[in-house]
């Protein structure tokens, strides 16, 4: 995603909806959470990263005000705008560093100066993904279990799933082979046919079939190489080989 991340707060349901409403409609606006109290943003807060926090001030309880200057003392706290129908708090709210102070109803023009100011405090950064699925859960009779990525020599399209080949056995996990590919691309896997996607360093030796076509074996069986893939194939196997990273790992 390459907009911003934008969490709205307001404890009046159609007040928020159509606060959300005009940000999902703003082109800088990339992702839109809205929050019915100051409590329940404070837990999405701590829990996942936002660029701005449109924040109303008058709340039961924990108001705006207050909330903000908590989110002022985060390591790295995101960007505040108010959004009030008050106008007597605008000294207050600048004080604890909100960037703009827009009065309700908001009017699209002053939204998007906001958003603007928004954009140049806070460049969005690009969430970190989990470590491109270092495991990955397989449901086999009620039961869910974890196959670690390092433990799959090869996978094998089957539909919309895939097999993972591993010298314990083969498990299914319902994904598109295209799309592990997409998780798995720069740790140590190589798509080398379309129905297969090859741990490199799983590679004992490669073998021509009965047709002159090429195999790459493995200790849990041979993998079809298709010629297109083949060149690429034989130049990481020897880049893993002068790295010492081919043959067996750990059982």
């Amino acid at each position: 995603m390459t907009g911003l991340r934008v969490l709205a707060v307001d404890d009046l349901p159609p007040a928020l909806d159509e606060l959300c409403r005009m940000l999902r409609e703003a082109p800088e606006v990339g992702e839109v959470v809205g929050a019915g109290d100051a409590l329940k943003a404070l837990k999405l807060l701590q829990a996942d990263r936002f660029d701005a926090v449109f924040l109303d001030i008058s709340m039961p309880g924990l108001d705006g005000l207050e909330l903000a200057s908590l989110l002022a003392k985060l390591s790295e706290p995101p960007v505040i705008v108010f959004v009030t129908a008050h106008d007597g708090h605008a000294v207050t709210a600048y004080g604890i560093g909100a960037v703009d102070y827009l009065l309700k109803p908001v009017r699209a023009e002053r939204l998007s100066a906001a958003l603007a100011k928004v954009r140049r405090m806070a460049t969005p950064a690009p969430r970190p993904a989990p470590d491109a699925m270092a495991a990955l859960p397989v449901e086999s009779g009620g039961r869910t279990r974890y196959v670690r990525r390092d433990d799959v020599l090869f996978a094998e399209a089957h539909g919309d799933y895939v097999r993972l080949h591993t010298r314990g056995g083969v498990h299914l996990v319902r994904m598109p082979i295209s799309r592990l590919e997409e998780y798995w691309e720069g740790t140590g896997f190589s798509r080398v046919h379309r129905g297969f996607l090859l741990a490199v360093g799983a590679v004992l030796e490669l073998r021509s079939d009965t047709a002159g076509g090429l195999l790459a074996h493995t200790e849990a069986g041979d993998v079809p190489v298709s010629r297109r893939h083949a060149r690429d194939l034989r130049d990481r196997l020897l880049e893993a080989a002068q790295r010492g990273q081919l043959g067996p790992g750990p059982r």
